[in-house]
């Protein structure tokens, strides 16, 4: 917080760590404890954040509670099936985390790689470690630490979004007595959705973040490509023709360029490899900007 100093264990050298302890968790408790439960609760948060529309949008009726059909919680209610699938869930979840709460995994191939990664911070290795990555992506944007902390922020960020989600469904619900799918453009078929994405992609096409401006405000500028499209596009539909044009060139209409229509595929195929090369650039700029400097720092 800006009004408030950095806790003192909060130095940014963990994964999802900016400094957020208001009620001074991290003085009175372990760090490596904390980290894990959050951890186990933002994994079973992603879980369910998923899961609980999906109940509402195919399980039978008589699964669901309420007039509506909402998702079987403990604020909206249980029947004797959803009751015993809950508890059976929950008994296996626990079981688990019985086996595994005291696991050994400096001596596994990911618990090897994480104390290596942290030997300058602690000897615990990292917080969530099961020496889980079947399809190896935990590689996938480097091989090095900076990158392996930059898949666990994104992770732990994702954690918390569910967290907050899971949470917001339940009390929307437990308020309203409708399930969180109805009348959601996320979970029905419209036209809407498409036609924010297109407007929002089409927007992109002309205008840009005015960086001038934007450390004071949000505001956007023509760029100079947009401004180069919008050209184009007034000469396709010809608006702003000189008045002298003959009478047979206005009672045609606008022109339309065949050629244009033939490569718009093309140009959807290079905005694409556009927007790639861009979040690889932010990849990059992550690492060179936010995590290397925190390991300097060290």
């Amino acid at each position: 917080l800006p009004f408030m100093k950095r806790p003192t264990k909060l130095d940014g050298t963990h994964a999802g760590d900016f400094g957020f302890d208001p009620l001074g968790f991290t003085e009175d408790y372990d760090l490596y404890m904390m980290q894990e439960a959050e951890l186990r609760h933002a994994r079973l948060a992603m879980l369910a954040v998923v899961g609980w529309p999906l109940s509402e949008l195919i399980a039978p009726k008589w699964m669901l509670q309420g007039e509506y059909g909402c998702a079987p919680s403990v604020l909206n209610g249980f029947n004797p099936v959803s009751f015993l699938a809950v508890v059976g869930i929950f008994g296996a979840l626990g079981f688990f985390e019985y086996k595994t709460a005291l696991r050994k995994v400096d001596d596994t191939k990911l618990g090897k790689i994480h104390a290596e990664d942290m030997r300058d911070v602690w000897k615990w290795g990292v917080a969530g470690d099961y020496n889980f990555d079947p399809l190896n992506l935990y590689e996938s944007i480097g091989s090095n630490a900076y990158a392996r902390k930059g898949l666990r922020e994104v992770e732990i960020s994702h954690g918390r979004s569910a967290m907050l989600g899971i949470t917001a469904f339940a009390i929307w619900e437990a308020l309203t007595g409708h399930p969180i799918v109805e009348n959601s453009m996320f979970f029905h078929p419209n036209l809407l959705l498409p036609l924010l994405v297109a407007g929002y992609f089409a927007f992109g096409q002309f205008y840009e973040l005015d960086e001038e401006a934007s450390d004071m405000f949000l505001r956007f500028k023509l760029s100079s490509e947009g401004e180069a499209r919008m050209e184009n596009l007034k000469m396709g539909l010809g608006v702003g023709r000189n008045n002298d044009d003959d009478d047979d060139t206005a009672m045609a209409g606008p022109d339309i360029d065949f050629e244009a229509i033939a490569a718009f595929p093309e140009k959807i195929v290079n905005a694409v490899n556009q927007l790639n090369e861009k979040i690889n650039d932010l990849q990059d700029s992550y690492m060179d900007n936010v995590v290397q400097p925190e390991k300097k720092k060290d």
